[in-house]
């Protein structure tokens, strides 16, 4: 669907590199337009040149962005910008594209038309999407254990306490997901994509099927992830993110 609040739509460049707020890659790629869309972006653009190296500033660009499954389009003329350590929220109704806008992000799915650079390497990606990606037979305490080995997460098991403990869940650690509500499940989703402390952190309605405990707990993972890393959100309840938000992008 068509964004408002920044010029239009795009197609992905996943990278490790991320983009100066003068328009030049900090790795000496090609040089992308140094024209910034007019979205609530933390930082202004400057018209002068930058000393070299430069420091990186924006960490997502999208340019006219368009996602098409057959003849239907998912996502039409969206463009925005993210600095790093930024925050963007992406709202809209149902059936607007914020999810297929997330999984773009992340590289789960190629966009149709357009320009979208991610400056961060899919290792340094945190996701959480209406799938949980926990197995139900296993306790949460083997489930990050697991993901910890995958991402090879230095002291894991520390990391592995620390967030179980953060969200509410230690008590139930030797417990299988199988028999957790649906809000455990969400609050340990939120835990395996932590684990590994990513750099961009992605989450596609976070508050599902969370309690008002889970929702608080999320509340203040958020602001503390928003003083150190790069979020992009999408939700319905736009209430609780705003204060946080320094992008943001409407979905129609």
């Amino acid at each position: 669907m068509r964004g408002t609040g920044w010029a239009s739509g795009w197609s992905p460049v996943f990278s490790s590199t991320s983009i100066c707020s003068c328009g030049r890659t900090t790795s000496g790629g090609s040089t992308p337009p140094s024209s910034r869309s007019t979205g609530s972006s933390r930082s202004s653009s400057s018209s002068s040149s930058c000393w070299t190296p430069c420091e990186p500033r924006v960490l997502i660009r999208a340019r006219d962005v368009e996602k098409r499954y057959g003849r239907a389009w998912a996502l039409r003329a969206v463009s925005f910008e993210v600095d790093e350590g930024g925050c963007l929220l992406v709202t809209g109704p149902n059936g607007s594209g914020k999810t297929t806008l997330l999984r773009l992000v992340c590289g789960l799915a190629a966009p149709t038309g357009g320009v979208l650079e991610v400056g961060v390497d899919r290792g340094g990606l945190g996701f959480v999407g209406h799938e949980p990606l926990v197995y139900r037979d296993l306790t949460a305490l083997e489930n990050l254990e697991l993901y910890g080995r995958l991402y090879r997460v230095p002291e894991r098991r520390e990391r592995t306490g620390m967030l179980l403990e953060r969200f509410g869940l230690w008590e139930a650690r030797n417990q299988r997901v199988s028999g957790y509500s649906r809000g455990m499940t969400q609050r340990l989703a939120l835990c395996r994509a932590l684990l590994h402390d990513p750099q961009l952190v992605v989450l596609d309605e976070p508050y599902t099927a969370l309690d008002d405990e889970g929702a608080g707990v999320l509340d203040r993972e958020l602001e503390m992830l928003a003083e150190e890393r790069t979020l992009v959100v999408s939700t319905h309840d736009a209430g609780r993110i705003d204060a946080l938000a320094d992008t943001r992008l409407a979905l129609a």
